[in-house]
């Protein structure tokens, strides 16, 4: 069929995940932010909170988009509520240590049997097995240990942390709802729900792929700071300008860099106009230098707007929000709420709702348990008790 792929007319907004019920049993970090993913898609999200938590500074943004349900998860009667819930669910998810869900009775064992179609996604750090599965542990010691933290940082100093966007959100939670995801299209076409174990260093390992087929091709030393694209090639890094603030440089196609020489007024320095192997790099990296610290960020990013040079400026968070190309496309949203991040990504014929802020803890206890069959005495009584609140 010729034409675009847009066979059939767009839907209203809602978002291709539009009538999928996922429960999320508390959790910060990844698990939150896989919640927030898929209801970003349209799925509704129902989140189980503990009476009088209170909302962390991060929640005004990963929380938003749910349905929040108060329940002390520790008292049977609790447990047993949240349980009436899944039986409605698509998909539960949770990020305690293994085996604290089947304490508390919510294990997947526990749902599946009452729901065979059950997709329950769990997320630690370290997996539901192995020596270190009942171990602490956060982003730096998940992606420690998976060989992301050495790569990263100058030769000869430390390993630098990429904030913990590696390992609880890139290899975390983005990858629980990737699993959550696959795993509800396996149970809509066998009628068969299963476990999705996704592991911090399992996603971690996962995001080295491409690295690890350099080094297998001998194109990568597993040494840190000397490898293309760790901040040591002239071409592929960030320089200070006149102004103490940098711009992004990645000139990697010779095309490219031929525009970035002539762009730094270096096409006739022999030593910058060809881009040469490793043992230049030092020297035309301080050459570089040299010229990016002549003018401020801005006058470079307007020298090199609508060239091939790959030079951009390095934005803070606040700037990016208001960078043309970021208005244009809508990527940040500042209107109800605090600056966020919208969703990701777009979609021709189920375009996703713009997400609604983060709800209070426990706005929606009672709606909630009520449409999931529980009956106004019930509440009364679980209310009463301090089980819900």
């Amino acid at each position: 069929m010729d034409g675009p792929l847009m066979a059939a007319a767009p839907a209203p907004p809602g978002g291709p995940l539009a009538g999928v019920r996922i429960v999320e049993l508390g959790g910060i970090g990844p698990v939150p932010f896989a919640g927030m993913v898929l209801a970003g898609l349209g799925a509704e999200v129902i989140r189980i909170e503990r009476p009088g938590v209170r909302p962390g500074p991060a929640d005004t943004v990963l929380l938003r988009g749910r349905r929040s349900v108060a329940v002390d998860l520790k008292h049977p009667e609790g447990a047993a509520a949240v349980q009436r819930l899944t039986d409605s669910a698509d998909a539960v998810t949770e990020g305690f240590r293994p085996g604290v869900a089947e304490r508390l009775g919510l294990g997947p064992q526990d749902c599946l049997t009452r729901h065979p179609r059950l997709v329950y996604g769990r997320m630690t750090g370290w997996g539901q097995d192995g020596p270190l599965a009942q171990a602490p542990g956060h982003d730096i010691n998940y992606i420690g240990l998976t060989g992301v933290l050495h790569a990263i940082g100058p030769a000869g100093g430390d390993p630098v942390p990429p904030l913990n966007l590696v390992g609880d959100f890139g290899g975390g939670g983005m990858l629980l709802a990737l699993g959550v995801v696959s795993a509800l299209l396996h149970a809509r076409a066998t009628g068969t729900g299963q476990v999705v174990d996704a592991a911090m260093t399992d996603g971690s390992a996962l995001l080295l792929a491409m690295t690890h087929g350099f080094l297998a091709g001998g194109l990568w030393q597993d040494e840190r700071g000397v490898n293309i694209f760790s901040g040591c090639a002239p071409f592929y890094t960030t320089y200070r300008c006149a102004d103490g603030r940098h711009v992004a440089v990645g000139s990697i196609e010779p095309q490219f860099y031929a525009d970035l020489v002539s762009g730094l007024g270096l096409a006739d320095d022999a030593e910058c106009a060809v881009q040469g192997g490793q043992e230049t790099w030092p020297a035309v990296k301080r050459r570089f230098a040299e010229v990016f610290a002549t003018r401020t960020r801005d006058e470079w990013a307007e020298r090199f707007t609508g060239t091939q040079a790959c030079v951009t400026p390095v934005l803070s968070l606040t700037e990016a929000a208001e960078h043309p190309h970021n208005v244009a496309r809508g990527t940040f949203l500042d209107t109800d709420g605090p600056l966020r991040p919208a969703a990701a990504p777009r979609f021709s014929v189920t375009p996703a709702a713009s997400p609604v802020t983060a709800p209070k803890a426990g706005e929606d206890t009672r709606d909630v348990l009520a449409g999931a069959g529980l009956t106004a005495a019930e509440l009364d009584g679980l209310a009463e008790r301090g089980v819900i609140a």
